[in-house]
């Protein structure tokens, strides 16, 4: 039976007081679990570039593709990804407010 792959989200709405350091060292910290957890590929974590009007206030997102749900499982429940979903949200409008995730199944080709 195949699994199919997860592409996990994460769309954020970063506060403007927020340096671009401190974006790129929670880049860096989300990459850093690749090394910690079984079947997390790259992050690509960026700005938002679209220039359609729907963006709805969220400046930044980033994309992990697990290679199943199980991989996007432990995951969610790692003690370091925790720290750095920590540190994320402390660096958000709102905190948790301002953040949106959606995972997508997307089928091994």
């Amino acid at each position: 039976m195949t699994h199919a792959m997860i592409r996990h989200c994460v769309f954020v709405k970063f506060r403007s007081d927020v340096p671009a350091a401190e974006r790129s060292a929670i880049h860096a910290d989300l990459s850093a679990l690749r090394s910690v957890i079984d079947g997390m590929g790259a992050v690509h974590f960026n700005g938002n570039v679209s220039p359609e009007p729907f963006a709805r206030g969220f400046t930044h997102g980033f994309t992990i593709d697990f290679s199943d749900a199980s991989a996007r499982d432990a995951y969610l429940v790692h003690e370091a990804h925790r720290q750095a979903g920590a540190r994320l949200v402390a660096a958000i409008e709102g905190g948790t407010e301002g953040l949106m995730v959606f995972d997508l199944e997307v089928s091994k080709d």
